[in-house]
């Protein structure tokens, strides 16, 4: 039971927390066993010798990570996947897998001439494990086998129960109001439309999912999908629910896409459309087309005589009898939403009446993305020996032209089955027209089919930088661009209408970035965990590799690395690992073999190497291990929430002196349920505690004694309570969005709510309580999409209403925070990108100035902000398209008067949830190692110039 779980309050240090990869993300590829049959047979080396095996231990677990230098006789009979699980049986002393045939249930099964690679998924009772796979690498001659290696994640701490106590049902209902919280920009409840409407987010429970941390947690695996309300974007969410809480403990996108250039729109989702579409009637012809370029290029075609049209479906490819086919379809009206993750009905594919197309399919990216699919197939078939994306001669689809609600759409993503690319705008092309773009999005569809490399994290960072890796090796030979080119490994450089190639590129796998200099850590909420901001320190290092070896002897390492080393969870240390590893198996020389090493070693890929990632701050509590909890801090105090150090734990409620000084305290119980979103005066915290019943306010004083509850609700608070003396402010939330704001006082035993309020698309939110006075704001929808915003101060003695006056018209307004002396919020006026004014004004309205203006080289992007009676301290993060550690979420601080500005720390990666103490002095959630820390300053850094 998750009652009886164990808690600690210590902080882990560095050394404790470093880690590779991510415990935890995206679905598990299926256990159906399958053959592929890849390149020519190959000459077997000589029998088995004995000899000592190289064994690399695993991080957390009992089982080697890799196992290599081996040639051990498996056997003759059954398939290769009893061949391997009765290998490992037989080596329990080296594997420890207690029971191979119970726990491992085959998943693929690649055959590369002589040589067999199959792969295996844990099993925990039989439920899956998420990212529980294990390799096993054989050689078979004669109808021997001979394993040579064995590599991959085998949990052997599991020990967590596999009967759920929460349902299915609710687990859908959490995860579906967990996407919403996250689809939240405004800080007020997403408006989800009028009662009657089609709810915008739907989710489809998968079953049970152990998640690896520690023991275990065992969890429903929900994927929520359908469109933001406020974005109209599709969404698509791997949601993982505590099953014994009701808790979601994990929760990430599906989305591969290129990267955006220049900030365009990208999708939410990478969802797969039903089914495999394969060729129709009609006979295979040859025509043409003019690429971007201006260079005519042949196409394979098929001719439909019934109407005497030639379309783009090259059926000549594969000849294997199976009607695949690489397809082109045009869905130049069809917005991103419509054919993510389906399939509309009314597309075609692209056609002429002659089978040499014209302008418009030109303009369009059609003949492009056609020419383009074609070679990439070509590539992995004749390099790699591998017939289409899953090795089985799937169907290839490219959906061109897709519009973001008839406006342009600059991006491309694979969405599980197809690619899918956007139309482009003035500055940038169709992104179909570069052929570095299909390599990588068709290259996603090899990862998803082989390694399944988890797309958030580390691993997602290395599931881009294969992508990068190969779409820039097709494109670079496909050109004869030089490998020694300044050039040479930019990505989307083709891309622009007006822009150079560099200023064009979306990244540079020459850009030299290391892990000791550049990683950016960041919360799964940024660029999933950071895939596209830290893969070009892996795909730096694989680019070194083709530069120092022969270019297709790298690419046949690499593949060698992806196909059968890699496994779902490998972060940079281990993909390290398996090119070295790949590199062996193909014999290559000691010089070409020391460059692979080389080339690692320069971008900081090694041992431990998250331990040199420095910081300018102080850690008061240390790998924290939550989801989606603040810290609060008050009166010379912190508060936070912490699970344990393998993040096993539901959370508990820790706070401590502001200072540093003395003994940290536990305050929440050991209860099994999830206590979130801590604040406190110094006196009191008050903090919300969620299990399967629903959530509950709680409250409790720092000296000691019961633990008190305030308020109970079904659906659980929005933001964090505010707690002053004998008052506590919070918001509670009602189904489909509505959310009220209440207050309770000292002897009360019903909480008063404000009536600001008066329908359910209404919202009222951004609170902060001072001196008996509330400060929040509002949201009243007034018909016709449109809504009035406000900023209002309520004196609970005297129970009169102050309206704060607006410089403008808000077209939204944000976080408050209320002093003794003033208000400040944050208020958008202008239809921006996203900027906001920070507003200061006094407690009767009179004085409103801005501190930090909405325009202009200094305007900022605030997310939230608290203050104290000498300073205001804003967390600002730009649009999520930008990524670069200068546009990643950073904390800026003010002097009350606005005259003083500076950043509240220099750290790389994200800061964010910041919690004044008093003075300058404010603690927040650090993510710079890679994992996130409660840290705090006593006064800003400066400028981090």
């Amino acid at each position: 039971m998750r009652t009886s779980r164990a808690r600690s309050g210590r902080g882990s240090d560095r050394r404790q927390a470093a880690k590779s990869g991510i415990a935890g993300a995206a679905a598990l590829i299926g256990a159906a066993a399958l053959v592929v049959s890849v390149v020519p047979a190959q000459a077997v080396a000589a029998p088995p010798t004995p000899g000592p095996a190289e064994v690399v231990p695993g991080k957390g677990t009992s089982t080697p990570s890799l196992v290599g230098g081996i040639r051990e006789d498996a056997g003759a009979g059954g398939s290769a996947a009893d061949a391997a699980k009765r290998h490992l049986a037989e080596k329990k002393n080296r594997y420890r897998i207690d029971r191979p045939d119970r726990d491992l249930a085959p998943v693929q099964s690649l055959t590369n001439g002589a040589s067999e690679t199959v792969r295996l998924q844990q099993k925990h009772h039989g439920v899956d494990v998420l990212g529980g796979q294990y390799v096993v690498r054989m050689e078979k001659k004669n109808g021997k086998r001979v394993v040579t290696g064995a590599s991959g994640k085998y949990f052997t701490a599991l020990t967590t129960g596999t009967t759920p106590e929460v349902s299915e049902e609710l687990a859908v209902e959490r995860a579906v109001d967990a996407t919403l919280a996250q689809l939240d920009r405004e800080g007020f409840a997403v408006d989800t439309g009028d009662e009657g409407d089609a709810p915008p987010l739907t989710g489809t429970a998968h079953g049970l999912v152990v998640l690896p941390k520690g023991p275990g947690v065992l969890t429903h695996h929900v994927t929520v999908r359908g469109t933001d309300p406020a974005t109209r974007q599709p969404v698509l969410r791997e949601v993982y629910v505590d099953a014994q809480a009701g808790y979601p403990i994990l929760q990430y996108s599906g989305i591969k896409t290129f990267g955006t250039a220049g900030g365009g729109r990208s999708a939410s989702g990478s969802m797969s459309a039903p089914g495999q579409r394969v060729a129709a009637d009609g006979s295979a012809v040859k025509g043409s087309g003019v690429k971007f370029d201006g260079r005519t290029v042949e196409l394979d075609l098929t001719h439909e005589p019934s109407n005497n049209q030639y379309v783009m479906r090259d059926a000549a490819r594969m000849r294997d009898g199976s009607k695949a086919a690489i397809s082109t379809w045009d869905v130049r009206k069809k917005s991103v939403d419509e054919v993510s993750r389906q399939w509309p009905s009314d597309v075609l594919e692209f056609r002429s009446p002659n089978p040499a197309f014209g302008k418009e399919a030109t303009e369009a990216g059609a003949v492009d993305a056609h020419w383009a699919a074609g070679r990439v197939y070509d590539y992995y078939k004749s390099v790699h020996g591998r017939d289409s994306l899953d090795g089985r001669g799937m169907a290839i689809n490219s959906m061109v032209g897709v519009t973001y609600y008839g406006t342009p759409y600059v991006n491309a993503f694979w969405d599980g089955t197809k690619m899918v690319y956007g139309g482009g705008d003035a500055e940038y092309r169709p992104f179909s027209a570069a052929l570095d773009v299909v390599g990588h999005e068709m290259t996603h569809g090899v990862v998803e089919n082989s390694a399944n490399l988890v797309y958030a994290g580390q691993s997602g960072a290395l599931n881009e930088a294969i992508a990068d890796y190969f779409g820039n090796a097709i494109d670079t030979d496909a050109h004869g661009t030089p490998m020694d080119s300044p050039e040479a490994g930019l990505l989307g450089e083709g891309l622009c209408r007006t822009k150079s190639p560099r200023a064009c590129a979306t990244r540079d796998m020459n850009d030299g970035r290391t892990t000791s200099k550049s990683f950016l850590g960041v919360d799964f909420g940024t660029d999933n965990g950071g895939v596209h901001l830290n893969s070009t320190i892996f795909s730096g290092a694989l680019w070194d590799i083709r530069k120092d070896l022969d270019r297709t002897l790298a690419d046949r390492i690499v593949y060698r690395a992806l196909t059968e080393y890699m496994t779902p969870l490998d972060g940079f240390t281990e993909g390290r690992n398996a090119v070295v590893a790949a590199a062996k198996d193909l014999k290559v020389s000691a010089k070409d073999l020391n460059a692979v090493t080389r080339a690692f070693n320069g971008h900081g890929i090694v041992t431990d190497w998250e331990l040199a990632i420095g910081a300018d701050t102080d850690q008061l509590l240390g790998k924290l291990e939550t989801k989606d909890s603040r810290p609060g801090a008050g009166g010379g105090w912190w508060v936070a929430s912490k699970s344990n150090e393998s993040g096993s734990e539901a959370y508990s409620v820790w706070a401590g002196r502001a200072d540093g000084t003395g003994e940290k305290k536990l305050i929440s119980p050991n209860d099994g349920r999830y206590h979130i979103n801590p604040v406190t005066d110094g006196r009191t915290v008050v903090w919300e505690a969620r299990g399967r019943f629903g959530a509950d306010l709680l409250s409790r004083s720092l000296a000691g004694g019961p633990v008190k509850t305030l308020v109970q609700s079904r659906y659980g608070f929005h933001q964090q309570a505010k707690v002053e003396g004998d008052v506590v402010v919070f918001v509670q939330n009602f189904r489909r969005g509505a959310a009220l704001l209440g207050y309770l006082r000292k002897g009360d035993t019903e909480p008063t709510y404000l009536d600001d309020a008066v329908s359910r698309r209404d919202a009222i939110a951004q609170h902060s309580l001072k001196g008996g006075k509330i400060a929040y704001g509002t949201r009243i929808y007034k018909g016709h999409g449109k809504y009035e915003y406000s900023v209002k101060v309520f004196d609970i003695a005297s129970g009169k209403t102050t309206v704060m006056p607006q410089l403008g018209t808000p077209l939204n307004v944000g976080q408050t925070a209320i002093t003794s002396k003033y208000v400040f919020w944050t208020v958008d006026e202008i239809a921006d990108q996203g900027q906001r004014a920070v507003r200061r004004a006094n407690l009767d309205g009179t004085g409103v100035i801005d501190i930090s203006k909405e325009q202009g080289a200094d305007a900022l992007y605030p997310a939230s902000l608290t203050a104290s009676e000498d300073a205001v301290t804003v967390w600002s993060r730009t649009p999520d398209t930008q990524y670069r550690n200068e546009t990643l979420p950073k904390l800026w601080q003010f002097s009350a008067d606005g005259s003083r500005r500076a950043r509240m720390s220099c750290n790389r990666g994200e800061q964010g949830l910041p919690a004044a103490v008093s003075g300058t002095q404010v603690v927040w959630i650090d993510s710079s190692a890679g994992y996130a820390d409660l840290v705090t300053r006593t006064r800003p850094a400066g400028n981090c110039g």
